[in-house]
């Protein structure tokens, strides 16, 4: 898979993710297919940040920790951005994350 094409098709996904839900790197590459790719995702989001319609924000890691906070500017942009949508953030990590966790492989897949 080419890598623009590939950028390209995580964000799709990513705009998707619904005000006040998260999900997460690995869920993305398995709706694209590739589930050995999360890292991919997460680069394909760290680039993403000149873009403000792609919520990067809502995607975090499998357990919800926002391991990718450090790409956003500021030491706790993400954390603020998640909050603005009623998302608690404690220790860097979603609080409740699989009540409002957002699958793409069910959520997209049923549309």
């Amino acid at each position: 898979m080419q890598e623009d094409g590939f950028f390209q098709k995580v964000y799709e996904v990513t705009k998707q993710v619904p005000f006040g839900r998260v999900t997460s790197y690995g869920s993305i590459a398995k709706f694209l297919g590739t589930p050995r790719s999360a890292r991919m995702v997460g680069w394909a989001l760290n680039a993403s940040h000149l873009d403000d319609s792609i919520p990067a924000h809502r995607v975090v890691n499998r357990l919800g920790l926002l391991s990718g906070k450090h790409h956003f500017k500021g030491s706790n942009l993400m954390q603020q951005l998640l909050e603005n949508e009623n998302i608690r953030v404690e220790n860097n990590q979603v609080v409740s994350f699989k009540d409002i966790f957002w699958d793409p492989n069910i959520e997209l897949l049923q549309q």
